[in-house]
């Protein structure tokens, strides 16, 4: 392999490299020990960094990449499947490792395959589970071999909006570097696609209305999940000031009611000129915006993930005390001008910590690395503010070149990682966790009297949970517990997860976090004082574990050097947890896919979703007229199709949405899956759909267009049943003048996600969370509640004991009066054998019936 050339240094596992000068690295005839990470490191003179690391995996001879047996994978089953066998209700279908293979070399001296080759499934077998007076039919993995890896496309999106009121920034510019890659859109929505070997996302959002502060956003991003959606927020840039360029001037930083300002900006007169070095005199339009960390709600608007690169090469991480942007205009021409004497005051009464005084630098931000680079270093100044108070100042000088962001940090070493999980259901089953979650920490720092800040935030880290959970890189005190403190947020798509509950008792076996450690991090979810508020967030202490103390040495806090503890630690061990609320919902498929994970997806003409780097969501709703709330379930079966004709794809359950200004009506958003192509893309299949709801329910209406559709394009489903509703899948993307919602989109959850926004608003390109039930409806049914008209033997002994007792004897003395019937060999029909192999012979005794 070609490895550091031009006198670039060379690492293999942090170990530097003895390559004599070499420009090539040639490893011939391999050994174990020389498989890991290589890395390469570049000097100028000024400053160095690191390239992101290689890996290099070697397999010993004639041992296959790929293991031929699969790994246990468990799918969850109906409410009505229980499985005696594993007494559960989850069944183990099998799942090949999404590991890489080796490719084929055809002689070649090169470090990486023209084509990549993972594990994956080589053959599936049919298997029939038995549930409740039913089977269900589930395709399961039985061997696993190297193959062609499927890579799909991985897409950044989501919203860029105002912090303070939610205005969407419109037409705004999209940078990746410096290549403009597009604009957002009228709501401020934007869609970016990752580049191919793009290991860190730096994007630039520039509003040329001036309204907001141009923002550097670092995006992680995982290339399994497909797509990752973030809300952007924007900071309001200040209101500008008239100045005169002749006349020095000072602009406070920090201007919070009740506080002090952390700083201010001193300009020397003369100090304007144009950026071909002309000076300029005359009125200037100055508009300075401050983020201060004091304001905790502003923390998601600052920029980058908050780290530079040292002299080594490393990228470590940097507390901030403050960031500001400073836009300078000439009044008439409204161009941009820069400054060159420019003076930066930090007043020391705001950094709590003394060793930070001597440490704290002025940066500012790279936008096309996001990396913040050193700008000025501080020296201390004794200022009087009036005749009795004097205050102490840092102060540095810079010069306002360019539209950049500064930054008052320092960089920080007492770092840790906090273990985080996210599941499908509050049951935090280990083989229900999710991938693709983005989950956020933001770092607080502890209220005053301590011997560090005073509170305020000091950064914000958001890592994507993969098959092990999440990560987060803190500040963390080993002294005291709470020096340092943290808010902990998880999002999927546009959902926020919940958080798990801390009251009305805080149980260690809920929130996954044993005792006694769990009491010095005083978890706590947002909620736990007051039940009115979001459970989406929680608050810790960042307490440092204690190597000596048992106790603390099984997670959910690791020392920064025990990174690779956390990644790979079991899912028993100590860890945070959020979960999808999704109580009244269900998703069954026969050949099982994880939508979180498109890596897994497998072609099979029973596949819900026929093709991996498309994925078309259909939603139809239904209305529900009655009192109650009701499940309501489609069953999707092939229907037009030679290969899946009469076969289960899958079923859905959805529970019905109450109108909250009407009790009395409901609807369900419930997914079938779409008409159209298979995965051999050789003839389209109109699947048989049947909406069935639960409990006593007539169905009383159909969209009149959604049933002349079906009239005009045949075949046509039976519709005999009142209880029920069948049609075969329509191919054409209809709407919600027809009840039915579609959407297509690169990722399985995104596509969902606007389809069912869009289903419970009711219309074919808007949003909502609230059920509108009303409007964009396909079939409705009338559900009554069965009323008890007999009551219980419990229930009679309660209200009548005497005459129920007496009823009891009465009956049991009639009984031993009847004679035994004689018995009889009656036949049993064949027709009706299938189910019951279990029976050993083929007739079955039966009593008659006693005479009366």
């Amino acid at each position: 392999m070609e490895l550091c050339k031009d006198g670039r240094v060379g690492y293999h596992n942090g170990t530097l490299l003895d390559t004599k000068n070499e420009e090539t690295l040639l490893l011939k005839e391999l050994k174990n020990w020389q498989g890991g990470e290589y890395q390469c490191k570049v000097s100028n003179g000024i400053s160095s960094i690191k390239s992101v690391p290689a890996t290099l995996t070697v397999t010993a001879k004639g041992r296959p990449n790929c293991k031929s047996k699969p790994l246990q994978h468990f799918i969850k089953l109906p409410e009505n499947c229980f499985q005696k066998a594993t007494k559960s209700f989850h069944f183990n279908v099998g799942k090949c490792p999404n590991s890489g293979c080796a490719g084929n070399l055809n002689f070649d001296l090169r470090c990486k395959d023209s084509t990549r080759y993972c594990c994956g499934v080589k053959r599936m077998k049919d298997v029939e589970i038995a549930c409740q007076g039913y089977t269900l039919p589930v395709k399961v993995v039985a061997r696993c071999s190297c193959k062609k890896c499927l890579e799909p496309k991985v897409l950044i999106r989501g919203r860029a909006v105002a912090a303070d009121n939610g205005e969407p920034l419109r037409f705004g510019h999209i940078f990746v570097g410096n290549e403009k890659v597009g604009l957002t859109g009228y709501k401020g929505t934007f869609t970016i696609q990752v580049p191919q070997e793009t290991e860190r996302l730096v994007v630039q959002f520039i509003d040329k209305s001036n309204k907001f502060v141009d923002t550097v956003k670092v995006f992680p991003f995982d290339r399994k999940s497909g797509d990752v959606y973030f809300e952007v927020k924007l900071l309001r840039k200040s209101k500008p000031i008239e100045i005169d360029s002749t006349i020095g001037v000072t602009i406070p930083l920090g201007e919070m009611e009740g506080e002090d300002t952390i700083g201010k900006l001193e300009i020397a007169p003369n100090s304007f000129h144009r950026s071909n070095g002309e000076s300029y005199r005359g009125k200037v339009k100055a508009s300075v915006t401050f983020l201060d960390p004091r304001n905790i709600t502003l923390a998601m608007t600052a920029s980058s993930d908050l780290n530079f690169i040292n002299e080594e090469g490393d990228i470590l991480p940097l507390r901030t005390y403050g960031m500001f942007s400073a836009d300078f205009r000439e009044e008439l021409s409204n161009d941009a001008i820069e400054a060159s004497n420019v003076k930066v005051y930090l007043d020391t009464a705001s950094i709590k910590m003394p060793e930070h005084v001597e440490k704290v630098k002025l940066w500012s931000l790279n936008p096309d690395t996001g990396f913040w680079e050193e700008e000025s270093l501080f020296h201390i100044e004794k200022r009087k503010r009036n005749k009795r108070e004097e205050r102490t100042f840092l102060i540095g000088n810079m010069e306002i070149r360019e539209r950049r962001l500064f930054n008052l940090d320092v960089p920080e070493g007492r770092r840790c990682y906090v273990k985080v999980r996210a599941y499908m259901s509050e049951k935090f089953l280990p083989n229900e966790q999710l991938e693709g979650v983005v989950v956020t920490l933001i770092n607080l720092e502890p209220l005053p009297g301590y011997t560090a800040n005073p509170r305020a935030w000091g950064r914000f880290d958001s890592v994507i949970t993969g098959p092990n959970g999440a990560c987060l890189p803190a500040f963390c005190d080993a002294v005291r517990p709470d020096a340092y403190t943290a808010y902990v947020t998880a999002t999927l798509g546009a959902e926020e997860l919940e958080a798990a509950a801390s009251s009305p008792k805080m149980n260690p076996n809920i929130i996954g976090v044993s005792q006694p450690f769990l009491g010095k991090l005083d978890y706590r979810r947002s909620d736990h004082e007051d039940e009115q508020l979001k459970k989406t967030t929680f608050k810790i202490n960042l307490a440092k574990p204690n190597a000596n103390n048992i106790d603390e040495t099984n997670g959910p806090i690791y020392a920064y050097q025990d990174v690779k503890e956390c990644e790979e630690a079991p899912v028993s061990a100590n860890h945070f947890r959020f979960y999808k609320v999704e109580k009244d919902k269900y998703e069954y498929n026969v050949v099982p896919f994880e939508e979180n994970d498109l890596t897994s997806w497998t072609g099979n003409y029973l596949s819900w979703w026929p093709n991996p780097q498309e994925f078309r969501a259909c939603y139809i709703k239904v209305k529900v007229n009655g009192p109650l709330e009701v499940m309501v379930r489609s069953r999707n079966i092939g229907g037009t199709h030679p290969e899946t004709v009469g076969q289960l794809y899958g079923i859905r359950d959805a529970r019905s949405v109450r109108d909250l200004n009407n009790p009395n009506v409901s609807a369900a958003c419930l997914e079938f899956k779409c008409g159209g192509m298979l995965f051999d893309q050789s003839s389209v299949d109109r699947t048989l759909v049947t909406v069935i709801p639960q409990g006593s329910c007539r169905r009383t209406g159909i969209n009149n267009l959604l049933q002349e559709y079906l009239r005009r394009h045949p075949p046509s489903a039976v519709n005999n049943e009142t209880s029920a509703f069948s049609m075969l899948a329509p191919v054409d993307p209809l709407g919600h003048n027809y009840g039915i919602y579609t959407v297509t989109d690169q990722n399985p959850r995104l596509a969902k996600e606007i389809a069912i926004g869009r289903c419970f608003d009711g219309t074919s390109d808007g949003f909502s969370r609230e059920m509108k039930v009303d409007v964009g409806n396909a079939v409705t049914f009338s559900c009554q509640e069965k009323l008890v008209t007999r009551q219980s033997l419990f229930q009679r002994l309660q209200s009548s004991p005497a005459e129920t007792l007496t009823e009891i004897g009465a009956e049991m003395r009639r009984q031993t009066l009847v004679r035994p019937a004689q018995s009889r060999i009656v036949a049993y029909p064949s027709g009706q054998r299938s189910r019951r192999a279990q029976v050993p012979s083929q007739n079955i005794r039966r009593s008659e019936l006693p005479r009366q």
